[in-house]
């Protein structure tokens, strides 16, 4: 008899201008899941565009994140979130009982270059790894 699954657990990035780490997060989760988990992004204040070296560096792992647009944080997203994870920018979540909120202290890519932007790519990568096994490891591992 095999187990039914229950909702894909869902994850909310926030960084303020939704223009770099919170959009390499959303990448890696949604590359490195499998569809296992629903995921969005956001920001307090949007940028115009996602960052053009975290385009690059994201591109440099077969990732494309190109078409990516920064949007505006919702209460509603937050509220449709299991996890809300912050970029360690000062951002701030509403706060609803029964979310997890995380905060992962992350340097802040706007205006590196891309040789400044793959250690953070690396080191969100290793950060949604561990958050997948945590909410939403493969079948039988």
């Amino acid at each position: 008899m095999t187990e039914t699954p229950g909702p894909k657990p869902s994850v909310l990035f926030v960084c303020v201008h939704n223009a770099g780490r919170s959009q390499m997060a959303a990448a890696w989760l949604t590359h490195l899941a499998g569809g296992r988990v629903e995921v969005r992004s956001a920001g307090s204040a949007p940028g115009d565009a996602v960052n053009p070296a975290a385009v690059e560096a994201m591109k440099e792992v077969g990732i494309d994140i190109s078409d990516a647009a920064p949007k505006i944080l919702t209460s509603d997203a937050v509220r449709e979130s299991d996890v809300c994870v912050t970029m360690g920018c000062g951002d701030t979540c509403p706060v609803f009982p029964g979310k997890r909120y995380l905060d992962w202290k992350l340097a802040d890519p706007a205006g590196q270059g891309v040789e400044a932007v793959r250690p953070i790519r690396d080191e969100i990568r290793a950060l949604v790894e561990g958050l997948i096994e945590e909410i939403a490891p493969e079948a039988g591992a």
